[in-house]
């Protein structure tokens, strides 16, 4: 069978793809943890995790590349995932220890990259398993299709994702007005 080019992707980052993200719904904890699952009925997350691939990776392994081009986000099903921004200064070629500020870790059910997948820029940090991490994969092409064949579905998905960036630009504004308020004292 022919790879298609986020295949291509996902086993050139080492990733192991274990095949269609069938039966989501039995993730009921990551449904549960999951902002964007939570209010999923089982059979809607059925639907959703059947436009998705299953990867694996192992600790230490890099997930997502600050800097690169790609369509595709990650909802993390099991494991911890560290994201990490570039300090001022590093290099995209010199990788090395300290290069890199944390900006978060993540846990069962988070979404990384869904930034990326939405609107096509490049990506704004890098993600790292810190543990065996189970994620499901969803290309801006699967949530096209999604969307045809399921409207509801893929309205409902949009939704929570744009209620995922709100809280997150939400957040990183509060930061923002806290660190000018720190600077001025």
């Amino acid at each position: 069978m022919p790879y298609t080019t986020l295949e291509h992707q996902l086993k050139a980052r080492g990733l192991t793809i274990v095949g269609r993200c069938e039966h989501l719904a039995e993730c009921a904890d990551s449904l549960q943890q999951s902002a964007i699952l939570r209010d999923f009925t089982p059979q809607e997350a059925d639907l959703l995790g059947d436009s998705m691939l299953l990867v694996r990776a192992q600790p230490g392994q890099l997930l997502i590349e600050e800097g690169e081009a790609s369509d595709w986000m990650m909802l993390v099903l099991r494991g911890t995932v560290d994201v990490g921004k570039r300090k001022v200064g590093a290099g995209f070629e010199e990788k090395q220890a300290g290069d890199a500020t944390r900006l978060a870790v993540l846990k069962e059910g988070a979404a990384v990259g869904e930034m990326s997948m939405l609107d096509g820029e490049p990506r704004y940090a890098s993600c790292w398993a810190l543990s065996e991490v189970e994620a499901a994969v969803l290309s801006r092409a699967a949530v096209g299709r999604l969307i045809q064949a399921h409207p509801a579905v893929g309205a409902k998905l949009l939704v929570k994702l744009t209620q995922l960036l709100a809280q997150r630009l939400r957040n990183t504004s509060n930061q923002l007005v806290k660190a000018l308020q720190q600077a001025r004292v």
